[in-house]
């Protein structure tokens, strides 16, 4: 059985509690994941945004800040002036001056993430107002990519419901958020960084499948070109990863159907890393695995940044948001 991000969290022990900064702190599924995460001791929060409305919504909701839950500000804060002449350093070159760096520090996104670069919090979530590439912006100007990161790229971690059948099983589906057509040496990168990221949300060894619409030959097309030259390259710069690919999802999901279409292949039916060949199959598929398979999707995750910084669905719950901010913290704690 494979822990969910909560379980995980809440099995490990950390020498000082994780901070979760959230750029969207008067949501009400905000806050509601917020609290759920502090009454469940794996975090404390810092709810980001006008403080009049957060405090509002934290009435609303029969708590208080104080006890695990903090309130910045960015209008008020005694931070503001610190990060904004931080930020002009760090975006000059780009031609921002000292006037554009106190704005932008000043809207939420930019000072949640500034939160994260200084060392406040160890992660930052958005993306429950937000959309998704406002959120990206703001976690690759400010965090950076990771030194050793080929790209920043996203994943759902999709977990199965309990009447799921024999061949259910936890899966990291990636790209499905952010790179919308990636090439073979980007698909290679991105198959790279989802098996670490398998390694750490799912604990598992990252058995990775490159999809197409094709296995094995059985098509031929450019795109599938694209994908099976992915997979040499990734063989060729990781040998110690579990590959195969070309693969259709049945192939990859199946394990009759992947004796039967790619023999020989210990991998073909026992995927758990799945790579989708641009972002329409990617997104499409999890959202049919989400609404018609009927599992739990946690994401859009990125991977490649320095330190943690991640993206909610607009459509997302509390329990989404307790999630991430969980998923924020194992992600912390392996880059430490």
């Amino acid at each position: 059985m494979t822990l969910s991000p909560q379980e995980l969290v809440q099995a490990t022990t950390f020498a000082t509690k994780p901070v979760v900064a959230l750029s969207e702190g008067s949501d009400p599924r905000v806050v509601q994941g917020a609290l759920a995460a502090r009454d469940a001791g794996f975090s404390d929060v810092i709810l980001v945004g006008a403080e009049a409305d957060i405090l509002a919504e934290l009435t609303r909701q029969g708590s208080e800040a104080g006890q695990g839950i903090s309130i910045h500000d960015p209008l008020r804060s005694s931070l503001t002036e610190g990060f904004a002449a931080a930020f002009l350093e760090l975006r000059k070159h780009k031609g921002v001056d000292a006037v554009k760096a106190q704005a932008l520090v000043e809207t939420p996104l930019v000072y949640a993430a500034m939160l994260v670069r200084e060392g406040h919090a160890t992660g930052t979530v958005g993306g429950a107002v937000a959309t998704t590439s406002d959120v990206v912006r703001a976690a690759i100007q400010v965090i950076g990519k990771a030194p050793d990161a080929e790209m920043v790229s996203s994943f759902f971690l999709m977990y199965p419901p309990e009447e799921g059948g024999d061949n259910a099983r936890a899966m990291l589906y990636s790209d499905c958020g952010l790179v919308i057509d990636p090439s073979a040496a980007e698909l290679a990168a991105i198959a790279s960084a989802s098996a670490q990221s398998a390694r750490t949300l799912l604990r598992q060894e990252p058995q990775i499948a490159l999809l197409s619409f094709s296995t094995k030959g059985s098509a031929r097309h450019p795109v599938i070109d694209k994908v099976t030259q992915a997979a040499a390259l990734l063989s060729e710069q990781h040998p110690e990863l579990q590959v195969d690919g070309e693969l259709q999802f049945d192939a990859a999901f199946v394990p009759e159907v992947g004796a039967r279409k790619s023999p020989g292949s210990a991998m073909a039916g026992h995927a758990n890393v799945m790579i989708f060949p641009n972002l329409d199959a990617g997104n499409i598929a999890y959202k049919i695995t989400q609404r018609v398979g009927g599992y739990a999707a946690i994401g859009p995750i990125l991977q490649g940044l320095a330190k943690p910084a991640n993206d909610l669905s607009r459509g997302c719950s509390a329990e989404d948001v307790t999630e991430m901010i969980a998923v924020t913290i194992l992600q912390a704690q392996t880059a430490s």
